[in-house]
């Protein structure tokens, strides 16, 4: 089973997005940065979805620490604006699916696993 880092701060759009889009997978939700770079020292996840409006910083100063880190964890940037995603892709991202358009996530997974060595 697939698991997935969901970076987001807003805990009932997480909950909401894990009951109804994500329920085949196994979701951890970190609301802040910090929290995602701490459970990514602890555990490994097949991909990370990541917002870009956060509380301790933005989305894509994750993204910049992830691949220092040398992950190629794939990110995916799951922002409601479109110019937070385009700062998480120019971090990093893998791939965008934007908040509206959470009913196509799987999709959006299905194709990074595809493209993962």
């Amino acid at each position: 089973m697939m698991k997935i880092l969901f970076v987001e701060n807003h805990s009932t759009f997480a909950e909401t997005v894990t009951s109804r889009f994500l329920s085949a997978y196994t979701v951890v939700v970190a609301p802040t940065v910090l929290e995602a770079l701490d459970l990514l020292r602890q555990e490994t996840f097949d991909v990370a979805l990541v917002d870009y409006d956060l509380d301790d910083f933005k989305g894509d100063a994750f993204v910049r620490r992830l691949r220092e880190m040398e992950r190629t964890t794939p990110v995916v940037a799951v922002s409601a604006h479109d110019d937070g995603n385009a700062a998480l892709v120019a971090a990093g991202a893998n791939a965008i699916c934007a908040k509206g358009e959470f009913a196509h996530i799987g999709e959006v997974l299905q194709q990074i696993v595809e493209r993962s060595p």
